[in-house]
């Protein structure tokens, strides 16, 4: 068996994070013709339960890029979250920067504002709201992601390289360009979709990754065969195998039937 293990936001579903019908329709064939398919994503767990209920996904998941790997039913399989003194490290490096601070613990989402558009998104992608507090330091222990938010490009680069030191103990990754985010060492796309083709039983060169941003280079790196969507930086499209359509789309629908499926025929 080949294992598809596909992004979210930016790749499964549109700009408004829909999951279209011809996407639905798409994956239904491709398990029709023997293929696994899986998601990986950078939302929590709560974020990913109505899609996966939608396309009928009893397999593995990865949330938080591979860093708790869960079943439908809400079973954990695995679960890494960043060592405390690397979240409290990372607070103190960005120190009083103009950026928004979101810290997911619990399968909670935790905000500094439940204002702003990237918020506005976020309760879509999480399917839940914020719990605006002015601190975080007691959730610092069980941190399963940081995400810094800002809609200037230049100064969250400038954080990335600031909280460059903690690189060796966590996974610093921008998952768009307005999020820069934080994770345990091994909540990586790469450890993750080694994780689940090892969960079902699928080795990694019988995986094929789609995805569109920065922090799916490391699955990439690791399947058997990339997909860039349509919409991907030109970095990411640079390291894929092939390029589909954009996320609006149906580019998901569009690398099933004609890169993939397609291929069979």
């Amino acid at each position: 068996m080949t294992l598809v293990v596909c992004d979210v936001d930016g790749t499964l579903v549109d700009k408004q994070k829909r999951l279209s019908e011809a996407t639905v329709a798409a994956v239904t064939r491709l398990r029709a013709h023997g293929f696994g398919f899986t998601l990986i994503s950078a939302r929590p767990m709560s974020g990913m339960m109505a899609l996966a209920e939608r396309l009928g996904l009893d397999v593995p998941m990865g949330a938080f890029n591979g860093g708790i790997v869960f079943r439908r039913d809400g079973s954990i399989a695995e679960h890494h979250t960043i060592p405390p003194e690397v979240a409290r490290g990372v607070f103190e490096a960005v120190g009083d920067a103009a950026v928004d601070r979101w810290v997911f613990a619990d399968d909670r989402w935790y905000a500094s504002t439940d204002q702003g558009v990237h918020v506005d998104h976020e309760r879509i992608a999480s399917a839940q709201e914020p719990v605006v507090r002015a601190g975080f330091d007691d959730l610092l222990d069980r941190a399963d992601k940081i995400t810094f938010v800002s809609d200037d490009r230049e100064l969250l680069v400038a954080l990335a390289e600031r909280v460059k030191p903690f690189a060796d103990r966590a996974t610093i990754v921008q998952s768009q360009v307005y999020y820069l985010d934080v994770t345990a060492r091994t909540a990586n796309k790469g450890d993750g979709i080694a994780a689940l083709a090892h969960a079902i039983g699928v080795p990694l060169t019988k995986t094929i990754a789609i995805g569109d941003q920065a922090n799916d280079l490391a699955m990439f790196a690791r399947a058997g065969r990339s997909i860039a969507m349509g919409n991907a930086t030109d970095a990411v499209k640079a390291e894929a195998d092939d390029v589909t359509t954009a996320n609006d789309a149906d580019g998901v629908a569009h690398a099933i039937d004609n890169l993939i499926l397609g291929r069979m025929m």
